[in-house]
Order: structure tokens, then sequence, then C-alpha cells
């Protein structure tokens, strides 16, 4: 199932960036006689572009060796995507994630949010490139992909001894979710980041919530 995950990851984003740009340079002579119209955002020309802000909330599963939880999670993310097709979005994006090692209901109860020290979980950041198809209306299907720089803590083998480990990795991931404006939408989301050094895999699967605002 990842290795399908990744490939549909790969094919919808991983070639964002040349359409992208070419699509971009070219509108100075063709914005002005695009219609706006499609599914994606229909109020706009193919070639023109908006900023993004997104926050996402969900649940990891970390299975591996001495590893079996399944925390809450967060992920900010950022970046710009491109109008290059009346159904077509591509972009660029760059953001934060925590796959769970805070708690914040601790904070009712007097105990620590901040489990770092304690847990296993990742933390660290994400730059890749993003892809969107609008298939009907504000229905739309997602796949996204880039480079993971995470931070994590792991035992080796049979070590009892907790290691502090680090590493650029990647992740990979698909959705669907639903545009109830140009500017607002919300999605479900799957997404895997690769996490391994030293013999010892940290990597996580995680499903998410996630809102999206367009500029």
């Amino acid at each position: 199932m990842k290795q399908s995950l990744l490939a549909l990851a790969f094919v919808s984003a991983g070639a964002c960036a040349l359409p992208a740009f070419a699509q971009d340079a070219a509108t100075t002579t063709d914005t002005s006689a695009a219609s706006a119209s499609g599914n994606y955002q229909p109020n706009q020309p193919v070639g023109s572009g908006n900023w993004f802000l997104s926050g996402s909330v969900g649940q990891s599963h970390l299975y591996k060796g001495p590893y079996n939880d399944h925390p809450t999670t967060y992920a900010v993310n950022g970046g710009y995507r491109w109008k290059v097709g009346q159904d077509l979005g591509l972009g660029v994006e760059v953001g934060y994630n925590d796959l769970g090692n805070f708690k914040v209901k601790n904070a009712f109860n007097s105990n620590d949010v901040n489990l770092t020290d304690q847990r296993n979980a990742l933390r660290g950041w994400t730059a890749g490139v993003n892809g969107r198809i609008n298939v009907y209306r504000g229905l739309y299907v997602s796949g996204r992909a880039g480079v993971y720089g995470w931070k994590g803590h792991g035992y080796s083998n049979q070590d009892i001894n907790r290691h502090d480990l680090d590493k650029v990795d990647y992740y990979a991931g698909a959705g669907v979710g639903y545009d109830f404006s140009d500017h607002f939408g919300l999605g479900l989301s799957y997404d895997v980041y690769h996490a391994k050094k030293d013999g010892i895999s940290l990597s996580t699967d995680t499903a998410s919530l996630t809102a999206e605002y367009r500029f």
C-alpha cells in the first residue's frame, strides 16, 4: 500500500516544478485572454496563482520494534500554488510537523505538555511539491512529496540507552477534500514520513484533517 501511495504522490506532485514555472512565465501575454473557469479556483484564469497556509491535526502510527504508539500529530504548511489547467493546480510547499511529542490535554491536569524527553515521535521540517485535481466543483484529490529533515529518539537492537537521531529523508502523501470557496477548504490526508538511521527505523504513517486558506 505504501508503494502505491508513494507512486501516486510522486506522479501527481513530482512533476510540479517545471510546468508550474513555465506556466507562470507565460502569463505575461496569456492571462488577459484566459477565461476564469474550470473546477480548480474557478474564478481565476489559468496561469494565476495563490499563496496558501494550512494547519493539520491527526493521529500517527508508529509500530516498529519497541515502538507502538498512536499519538496526536500537529503540522503547519505554507507555499504557493499555480493554476496550470482548468482543473489542475501545482505548487511548492514548506512546513513543520510534530508527530506525537505533545499531549495538549495535559495542560488541564497540571502534567507536562511537551513530552519530547519521554517519547520517540518524530518532529521536523518539510520541503516539497504538491498537486491538486478538482474533479467536480469543490471536490478534489491531492498529492504531495518532498524531503523531510527529522529529529527523534530510538533504541538500537537491545540497547537500553536512548539515542538522539536526526537525518534528511523523504515524505509523500495523498488526500481528498472539498473547497468551500476560492479561499478555504478542508481535507483528509494520509502521509508517510520515512525516517531511518543507524539501523533504527522511526518511519511513521499519519492520518490528518487539514484546513487550508488561500490568499
